[in-house]
């Protein structure tokens, strides 16, 4: 599933491409797309035909358009990227993809191309229209978004590339967690965007095993890991994402770089970049994590 830099990668391109554009038609192909859409496709289509694109917006993996129709105060096109979603922009005569879902026609300029489509393989992704309430952000006195966000996300934390986020307050309640670090980086309430392979990459840079209890850990140390975090993210978005196939691309269909400097995930049996030492994996979650154990030794059993 794509994690934060994926995603903004995304949003950045929608926001150079289609902010500012009136979406001249609307086109759902097949109900499936629409499924987190109460009222169906139909009513989705008509209700994004007329609207002018606001604002790209994302909060941690959630990204989302703000679109207003000719008689409508502003919603938020939530856009649900699943396991293999994509957004790309091209020419309306450009081949149809073999999983496109969705197509919007943007009004014309003749330096971009002018539709938008939604393609996804597994079909995991999907696209819904939500009410815009105020920015829980708000309430902390930290910076809030000036459209708000929808109300299907407002229990999802600030992520650690945005204004709102607040590091400290995030340090201490990590401080409360009886649960091992990495499971407490991957709860979205607590801060969003980081997913197992930033997550995996960051303890690696602090040189923490994913299973330190969180509460056990120096509020400097808890620090140090999501510093990290914030670093490696802000690596990866510079590098475009990390791809591991096709999958994941921009609104251009191009891939992200980053796999080819992550330090520890995927990297079982290859030397740890600052000791030597062969890299491990564990199981995690029905998932993998993968350290140093040199660099990032097994917190000790309790008996």
């Amino acid at each position: 599933m794509p994690e934060l830099p994926e995603v903004e990668v995304v949003r950045r391109g929608l926001a150079d491409h289609v902010v500012g554009r009136t979406v001249t038609r609307a086109a759902i192909l097949g109900a499936r797309v629409a499924r987190r859409h109460l009222p169906g496709p139909v009513d989705l289509a008509a209700r994004l035909t007329g609207a002018v694109v606001r604002a790209a917006e994302r909060r941690g993996k959630y990204l989302w358009l703000v679109v207003q129709g000719p008689d409508s105060d502003p919603e938020a096109l939530v856009v649900h990227l699943g396991m293999s979603g994509q957004l790309r922009v091209e020419a309306p005569d450009a081949p149809a993809e073999k999983h496109l879902h969705a197509t919007f026609d943007l009004d014309g300029d003749e330096r971009r191309p002018n539709q938008l489509r939604f393609v996804d393989q597994r079909t995991f992704g999907g696209l819904f229209l939500a009410d815009l309430v105020p920015d829980p952000a708000a309430a902390t006195g930290r910076p809030a978004r000036e459209w708000g966000v929808p109300g299907t996300i407002t229990h999802i934390a600030p992520d650690p590339l945005e204004a709102a986020y607040d590091q400290g307050a995030v340090v201490r309640r990590l401080k409360a967690r009886h649960t091992g670090i990495k499971r407490a980086l991957l709860d979205q309430g607590l801060v969003s965007g980081i997913g197992n392979i930033y997550a995996d990459e960051a303890l690696w840079r602090a040189q923490v095993h994913g299973e330190r209890e969180a509460a056990s850990l120096t509020k400097p140390a808890l620090g140090r890991v999501l510093s990290a975090a914030r670093d490696v993210m802000s690596d990866a978005l510079a590098a475009g994402g990390t791809s591991f196939d096709a999958l994941y691309v921009d609104v251009n269909g191009q891939s992200g770089w980053f796999e080819r400097s992550l330090d520890a995930y995927g990297r079982e049996g290859q030397p740890c970049h600052r000791c030597g030492r062969p890299l491990r994996r564990e199981s995690f979650m029905n998932r993998s994590s993968f350290s140093c154990p040199r660099c990032q030794p097994r917190p000790r059993r309790r008996r």
